[in-house]
């Protein structure tokens, strides 16, 4: 049984929450969890680049200049590749930049990541993450007691729009929900602070995989 510190919301230490071992997957994964985020930056990519070929430019119908008697190289149109304006050779066209990746791998990913957060410390359980009013001080007093300089992400368990606004002034600073959150979140962010109750939706997300292989 892993143990995670549990926190209030004065970043205090309370006590500790377990995680069952067989959650955490050991000895693989890292394999899975390069491709989740390799997926995850592939599909944040536009793939709008686009160029034209020779024969979609515009114009080039004439002959430039004569054939002979100039001095210079012959040529039959202004739109090949050696003439400025001219058709560009193997430029990019749009394309998806989509790879795919199993619900399998994901799952195992999604925990093995996590479980790397936890064997390094970066994960911290609120015993509850609710505002009375969204204001940026009581993020930020929350996060510098928890001596999280580099930023954090919030996990909840539901939307909270007070957290939400109070949060998003902070830099380094991002709030998602367990059912949102994925390997990329997770491996990008410097520590992740979870409530309780989002702890339990990202408990039943691990434990969906023993219970996917089985």
């Amino acid at each position: 049984m892993s143990k995670l510190p549990l926190y209030n919301m004065k970043g205090e230490r309370v006590g500790e929450v377990g995680l069952a071992d067989d959650l955490l997957p050991k000895g693989k994964g890292l394999q899975a969890v390069h491709d989740a985020v390799t997926a995850h930056l592939a599909a944040r990519r536009a793939g709008t680049a686009s160029t034209k070929k020779r024969g979609e430019v515009a114009g080039g119908g004439a002959k430039p200049f004569k054939q002979k008697g100039t001095g210079r190289a012959r040529a039959g149109s202004i739109r090949s590749p050696i003439w400025r304006g001219g058709g560009i050779v193997f430029g990019p066209h749009p394309r998806d930049y989509e790879k795919k990746l199993t619900r399998k791998a994901a799952q195992l990913a999604f925990c093995r990541a996590f479980a790397e957060k936890a064997a390094a410390g970066q994960v911290a359980v609120l015993e509850r993450l609710a505002l009375p009013e969204p204001k940026t001080r009581h993020v930020q007093a929350l996060l510098d007691a928890l001596k999280a300089k580099r930023g954090a992400l919030l996990v909840l368990d539901a939307a909270d729009p007070n957290v939400t606004r109070a949060a998003r002034n902070i830099a380094g600073v991002a709030v998602t929900t367990a059912t949102s959150l994925h390997t990329y979140e997770i491996m990008a962010s410097p520590l992740l602070v979870v409530s309780r109750p989002a702890m339990a939706l990202i408990e039943q997300r691990m434990q969906k995989r023993l219970g996917d292989a089985s």
